[in-house]
């Protein structure tokens, strides 16, 4: 028996989930207007182990969203994960966290294109079938190009995620159907962590980072 804790903290949605080995047996999260994953992370992490009567060193893993996503939310789910697995000494496993945004869609047909918000008319995003497989690869897309015709063209096409409000100011297909307010959730990344559990796919703790897709820009104000 496996209890895998799982931390997903790509977007505004602080979330962490306690499974014991295919089953999510709990969930905790909030995804406040401010970003307050500092602050509420490591709480999470003690209150879903106390309230489930385990130690830290009953856990058989963690798993992490891995991005595309928020750099500062990115580095704080990925620092507490392997601080965990070091001194835990367990595994660590990484997810897509634009597939823990698919998995939020059930649908029998059709594409599903989980949309994460980038800068300005830009989105991370990936294509999957409904059944979850990859068929177009992470990409940060520019709305005004049209990245997504040829699969609209071909099947309906489910988006999802927080840049859903700016998609639909510039995609107006009918085959286009929109799932608005919704963000990642660990909820969804025990499946795949556990199946990877499973193939022993882990990381390498030291060298492990999260999967930015653009490089982080600074910006500061000019001094008047």
């Amino acid at each position: 028996m496996a209890y895998i804790l799982n931390i997903e903290t790509a977007t505004k949605n602080c979330s962490v989930s306690l499974g014991r080995d295919e089953q999510l047996i709990d969930l905790l999260e909030y995804a406040g207007e401010s970003y307050s994953h500092a602050e509420k992370l490591h709480v999470f992490i003690a209150q879903i182990l106390e309230k489930n009567n385990l130690k830290p060193k009953d856990l058989g893993a963690v798993a992490v969203s891995m991005g595309p996503g928020s750099y500062t939310g990115l580095r704080i789910g990925v620092s507490a994960v392997k601080g965990l697995a070091y001194n835990l000494n367990i595994p660590l496993i990484a997810v897509s966290t634009l597939e823990n945004l698919a998995r939020k869609i059930k649908t029998n047909s059709g594409y599903i294109i989980p949309i994460i918000d980038a800068r300005r008319m830009e989105v991370y995003s990936a294509v999957f079938d409904n059944q979850y497989r990859l068929i177009r690869d992470v990409k940060a897309d520019l709305l005004e190009d049209n990245p997504f015709d040829e699969y609209l063209n071909d099947k309906p096409v489910i988006f999802v995620g927080d840049a859903v409000p700016k998609t639909q100011k510039v995609v107006s297909h009918k085959n286009a159907v929109f799932a608005d307010k919704k963000y990642p959730s660990a909820k969804e990344m025990h499946f795949s962590a556990y199946q990877k559990f499973k193939e022993n796919r882990f990381e390498n703790i030291a060298y492990f980072e999260p999967f930015y897709l653009k490089d982080f820009i600074l910006t500061t104000k000019r001094r008047g």
